[in-house]
């Protein structure tokens, strides 16, 4: 399902959660359908549970999956995906733009300082 990049210098839990992330958000995973177990899940990538656990700490904060108890964990519904895709997307058109701003200002040579006010 996921594969992990031991050369990235994120940490495990990270990577997961951006596996998962696109996974949901690019609808790979539907609303409802159940999450991989903890111990499964970590078990087949090799790393501790309390990492997995963590990444899906991380899920759950984002609004992405739900926990239910003695049951396991499930993706959100496709409401609160969808809004949550359009913030993300919102909030990486911000970063590409202010970061072409900043490109713009030191192609002019105008400084680090004026960079900083971004």
């Amino acid at each position: 399902m996921i594969v992990l990049d031991y050369q990235d210098r994120r940490p495990i839990y990270e990577q997961v959660t951006d596996k998962f992330q696109i996974l949901i958000l690019n609808g790979v995973l539907p609303p409802g359908s159940q999450m991989p177990s903890v111990r499964q899940l970590a078990t087949e990538l090799s790393v501790n549970p309390n990492t997995i656990q963590r990444a899906y700490m991380e899920l759950e904060k984002l609004g992405l999956i739900y926990p239910v108890k003695g049951r396991g964990n499930f993706v959100a519904d496709s409401s609160q995906v969808q809004k949550i895709n359009r913030e993300s997307y919102r909030k990486r058109i911000h970063s590409t733009d202010t970061e072409r701003q900043k490109h713009r200002i030191q192609q002019r040579g105008t400084g680090e300082n004026a960079c900083g006010n971004l």
